[in-house]
C-alpha cells in the first residue's frame, strides 16, 4: 500500500508503463529499444543492446555497452557515488570539440550480483546533450538534476525528482 504522501499515478495510455508499477528494490533488464545520443553533430552512442534499470517512481535509466559508445570522447572522472542497489558508481567526462561535460556519464564496474548485466555499461544524463533519443524520440531528462532517468512516450508518471518528491 502506498504511503499517503505519494501522488496519484497518471493514467496509463496504450503502449505505456506506469513508473508506479516498477519495483522497489530496483531491477535491471535488457532492452531492444534504440538508444542514441548525439552532441554537436557527433554520434556519442548508438545501441540496441542497452539495459535499463527500473525503480518505483523513476523513469528508466539506460546503460549502454561501451562497444556502442564513441569512447574516444570519454575520460574517467574521479567522482564516485554509492547506490544502495547497484554498488559504487564511477563517472565519466565527455569531450566533444571544445565542449567538456563533466560527470556526464557513470557506470558500475563491479555492481552487486542482481545488476551484473550492467557491469561497465555507461549511463548518461540526458540534459547536457543535444539529442538523447529512444526509438527516434527526443527524451525529457528526469527532473531534479540528480537522477539519470529518461522520460519518453513509454512511461506514465509522475516522476521522482520534482519538488516535494524526496520521500516518494
Amino acid at each position: 500500500m502506498r504511503q499517503p504522501h505519494h501522488p496519484e499515478p497518471e493514467p496509463v495510455m496504450p503502449g505505456q508503463e506506469s513508473v508506479w508499477d516498477y519495483p522497489r528494490p530496483a531491477i535491471a533488464e535488457p532492452t531492444a529499444r534504440h538508444i542514441r545520443i548525439v552532441h554537436r553533430g557527433v554520434v556519442l552512442a548508438d545501441s540496441t543492446a542497452a539495459w535499463r534499470t527500473l525503480e518505483t517512481s523513476h523513469p528508466p535509466t539506460y546503460y549502454i555497452p561501451q562497444a556502442d559508445i564513441a569512447m574516444v570522447h570519454l575520460a574517467p572522472n574521479p567522482a564516485r557515488s554509492l547506490c544502495e542497489w547497484k554498488g559504487q558508481a564511477r563517472y565519466w567526462d565527455v569531450r566533444i570539440d571544445d565542449d567538456l561535460i563533466s560527470g556526464a556519464g557513470w557506470c558500475y564496474p563491479s555492481p552487486t550480483p542482481l545488476f551484473a548485466g550492467i557491469a561497465d555499461y555507461i549511463a548518461f544524463y540526458a540534459a547536457p546533450f543535444d539529442q538523447c533519443l529512444i526509438d527516434g524520440e527526443q527524451v525529457t531528462p528526469q527532473p531534479g538534476g540528480f537522477y539519470g532517468g529518461w522520460i519518453s512516450r513509454y512511461e506514465a508518471g509522475p516522476f521522482k525528482g520534482v519538488p516535494g518528491s524526496r520521500f516518494w
